[in-house]
C-alpha cells in the first residue's frame, strides 16, 4: 500500500492541507512531511493518530475505500459522513446523540 497516496486522497476529500492534518493529528509537521518526502511507512502510533484525525479506523484506512464487511448501507453512509466532520463537530454530534 502506498501510504502517502492514501493520505493524499483523504486530504483531498476533506480539503485539508498537510499542516491541518499535523494539527488535527497532534503530530509535528516534519513527521507528516517525511511520510511524503521519504515515502516512509508510518509507525502504528502515527497511523492511529492520522486515522483519528480523519475520523476513520485503521482498517478503513487500509481498505482504501473498499467496503467494510458487515455494515449496512446506512452504516456505511454514516461512516462516510462522519469522516468528513471536524473533531469539534464529531464531539457535538456524539453529545447530541446521547440526548436521544
Amino acid at each position: 500500500m502506498d501510504t502517502a497516496k492514501r493520505i493524499s486522497q483523504l486530504l483531498e476529500e476533506r480539503g485539508w492541507t498537510k499542516y491541518k492534518l499535523a494539527i488535527e493529528a497532534g503530530l509535528s509537521q516534519s513527521t507528516i512531511a517525511n511520510l511524503f518526502r521519504r515515502n516512509n511507512t508510518p509507525t502504528l502510533s502515527t497511523l492511529e493518530a492520522i486515522c483519528e484525525a480523519f475520523g476513520i479506523t485503521v482498517i478503513q484506512f487500509l481498505s482504501e475505500g473498499e467496503d467494510v464487511p458487515g455494515l449496512s448501507e446506512e452504516q456505511k453512509e454514516l461512516f462516510v459522513r462522519w469522516s468528513t466532520l471536524t473533531k469539534e463537530q464529531r464531539i457535538a454530534l456524539l453529545e447530541l446523540m446521547k440526548t436521544m
